[in-house]
């Protein structure tokens, strides 16, 4: 089965689809990807689960809206609650990488009860210099409302991307040909709102350390910004385990989509067997 609709969540309408049958698994993209992002994913937990993505607000089809206000790490978490309640979804396996990843542990410490298991992939940028972090996000988004999306063409070729180039130049293609087609306004509010409002990890500390959902950490090694908030994240959250992929940078469900797909399944296989040690 394959469905996609819109769904008015908190006063913005988000796009959203739903591929496959079976317990609910749901996806949430990074600031330069959307729900195209995660096919490989689509293509084999549908063969299972029943598979959710969406764009999150101020990423067509999903309305942009204007108002600086309504971009915040809040408000996405609370578009995904919103979200699964629409879709009636009382638990699920929850998904993400970099912001969708943020988005992801902050749902799994504010809705415990709907988390039957969180996948954390690609998370923590920006919590290791919070202050040189907040000074590039709002360059960027600067850049973003003065020159267009045309200011986000060098993240394709960054230090942490261009391993996808390397390894699947036509995957790579692709993701720079999508995040053109991208909203310049929602790009600049939302990299502004909510990856420079989100919490560091490490601030995050005393929660994490209270959460009790089955978590799988996932990082590739060559994603600097992202290894040392990744082993914090294992250090803090008892019900964790953490995956490291070698040679590998950011979108690492894109550069290893096999690899990524199999750790994952693995993951929710042993969770689904109780054989993932939980917190009580």
């Amino acid at each position: 089965m394959t469905d996609s609709a819109k769904a008015l969540i908190n006063g913005v309408n988000l796009y959203y689809e739903i591929h496959g049958e079976g317990f609910p698994l749901i996806w949430c993209h990074e600031f330069a990807g959307d729900v195209r992002s995660w096919e490989p994913q689509v293509t084999f937990f549908s063969q299972r689960y029943r598979v959710i993505t969406y764009n999150a607000r101020g990423y067509p089809p999903s309305d942009v809206p204007t108002d600086p206000e309504l971009y915040s790490q809040e408000q996405v978490v609370d578009d995904l609650y919103g979200l699964m309640k629409h879709l009636k979804i009382e638990r699920a396996h929850i998904g993400g990488l970099s912001m969708g990843g943020g988005v992801v542990l902050d749902f799994g410490l504010k809705y415990p009860q709907m988390s039957r298991s969180l996948v954390v992939a690609s998370a923590g940028s920006g919590s290791t210099d919070v202050a040189s972090f907040k000074r590039r996000v709002e360059e960027i988004a600067h850049r973003i409302e003065t020159e267009g999306l045309s200011a986000l063409s060098d993240i394709t070729k960054s230090p942490n991307r261009i391993q996808l180039l390397r390894k699947n130049p036509v995957a790579w293609q692709r993701f720079a040909d999508q995040l053109s087609q991208h909203s310049d306004v929602g790009s600049a509010l939302t990299f502004r709102g909510v990856q420079g409002g989100r919490s560091s990890i490490f601030d995050l500390e005393p929660r994490l350390r209270s959460l009790k959902a089955p978590t799988l950490i996932i990082i590739g090694d060559e994603d600097d910004d992202c290894i040392e908030p990744g082993l914090a994240m294992k250090r803090f959250i008892p019900g964790s385990g953490l995956v490291m992929f070698p040679q590998s940078g950011h979108a690492i469900n894109l550069e290893e989509p096999d690899l990524f797909n199999r750790v994952v399944q693995d993951f929710l296989t042993a969770v689904e067997a109780g054989k993932w040690v939980e917190c009580k």
